[in-house]
C-alpha cells in the first residue's frame, strides 16, 4: 500500500477520527478530516497537533517521521464531498450518537462522493451491521465495518465486518491498510451482532454485574480479578490459547474442565437487565461512584489512557524481541 494515491478520509473529528487520522500520518497519508460543525474540525486539529507533540516528548510517536510532519499531512475541509474527493480510503468516524439513520444519511453523501469503484469506505461502528447502511448504494460492494477500540492509537485491534455483498478484495486492502498503519485487523467472516469484541466484553460485564448484584462480590474486587488477575494472562494470550496451555493441549482441558465449565454456565441464571434504575437498585451503581466519582471520569479516562500509553510502549518494546 506504499505506492500511488496516499489520501485519507476521515470523516469525523471527535476523538475516535483524530486517532485514526494520527495513525494515517504517522505511515506518511494525507490525511483530510471534516465534521458537520466546522468548529469541530479547528478544534480537532488544534488537539491532533498537542497530542502528537506529547506523544514524541514521551517517546511513544508512532512511524518515522516528526511530530510536526505528521501533522503538516493533516488538514481541514469544509464539506463531505471536499473531504472524500481524491481519497483511496474513507474512514467514517462518526460514532456517537449509533443512530442508522445518520448513519444511511451520511452513506448516500460517501456513495455519490465517492469517485472510483475501488476506495474503501470503512465505518468506525461498534454496533450497526454495514448492511443496514449500504444495501441501496452503488457502491455497495466497498462498504464494510472498520471498528477500532478506544483510544486505538494504543489498542491495536480493529474489528473488520463485511456486509453479504462486500467484495473479498475490498476487505483484503482494507486488512492491509490497518497492518501497514500498525493495527491488528480480526477479519469476521460474515456480519453478527455486536461484533465479537462486544459479544465477548458483554458476556463478561453481563457475568461481572450479577456477580456483584447477587452480593457475592464487591464491584472493587470484581474488577481486581480482571487486573490483577486475568488481565494479565489477557494481555498477551487470549482465552483459547490459555485453556489450550493450561492442560495437553486444548482436547485434555475440554476433558478435565468441560463438565466444570458446563455447570457452572447453567448456574448462571438469567441475564439481568442492565439499566440506570437496576444499576441503582443493586447498589452497583453506588459502590462504582465510591471508587470514580462522576465527576472525577475525566481525570480518570486521562489515567487509563496513560496507563495504556505506558503499557503499548512496553509490549511492543516484548514484541520486537520476540521477532529478533
Amino acid at each position: 500500500m506504499a505506492s500511488g494515491n496516499r489520501k485519507v478520509a476521515v470523516i469525523g473529528c471527535g476523538l475516535v477520527g483524530q486517532n485514526w487520522a494520527m495513525l494515517f500520518a504517522s505511515k506518511g497519508y494525507s490525511i483530510s478530516i471534516c465534521d458537520d460543525d466546522p468548529t469541530q474540525t479547528s478544534a480537532a486539529l488544534e488537539n491532533i497537533q498537542v497530542l502528537l507533540e506529547k506523544m514524541e516528548k514521551d517517546g511513544l510517536l508512532k512511524g518515522t517521521l516528526s511530530s510536526q510532519e505528521q501533522f503538516k499531512l493533516i488538514s481541514g475541509c469544509g464539506s463531505v464531498e471536499e473531504c472524500v474527493k481524491g481519497a483511496v480510503y474513507v474512514q467514517d468516524a462518526i460514532r456517537v450518537p449509533e443512530n442508522l439513520s445518520l448513519k444511511q444519511e451520511l452513506y448516500k453523501k460517501l456513495d455519490a462522493a465517492v469517485e472510483d469503484d475501488d476506495v474503501i469506505i470503512a465505518s468506525s461502528t461498534s454496533f450497526i451491521p454495514p448492511s443496514k447502511f449500504s444495501e441501496d448504494l452503488k457502491h455497495r460492494g466497498q462498504v464494510l465495518a472498520a471498528h477500532p477500540i478506544n483510544p486505538s492509537y494504543f489498542i491495536p485491534l480493529v474489528e473488520l465486518v463485511p456486509a453479504p455483498w462486500t467484495l473479498p478484495s475490498i476487505t483484503q486492502r482494507c486488512r492491509e491498510f490497518m497492518e501497514e498503519i500498525g493495527q491488528a485487523p480480526c477479519v469476521l467472516t460474515r456480519e453478527i451482532e455486536g461484533f465479537a469484541l462486544n459479544r465477548m466484553q458483554f458476556a463478561l460485564l453481563v457475568e461481572c454485574w450479577r456477580l456483584v448484584a447477587d452480593g457475592v462480590v464487591s464491584a472493587a474486587d470484581i474488577d481486581k480479578v480482571m487486573s490483577y488477575g486475568l488481565g494479565h494472562r489477557y494481555a498477551f494470550i487470549g482465552p483459547l490459547e490459555i485453556s489450550h496451555l493450561l492442560a495437553d493441549g486444548i482436547g485434555k482441558y475440554c476433558e478435565r474442565t468441560g463438565p466444570s465449565i458446563c455447570d457452572s454456565i447453567n448456574d448462571f441464571g438469567p441475564t439481568p437487565v442492565l439499566n440506570e434504575d437496576t444499576a441503582e437498585k443493586t447498589g452497583i451503581l453506588k459502590q462504582l461512584c465510591d471508587m470514580v466519582p462522576l465527576d472525577q471520569l475525566k481525570e480518570r479516562r486521562v489515567w487509563r489512557d496513560g496507563r495504556l500509553a505506558a503499557f503499548a510502549k512496553w509490549k511492543k518494546e516484548l514484541d520486537d524481541a520476540d521477532r529478533k
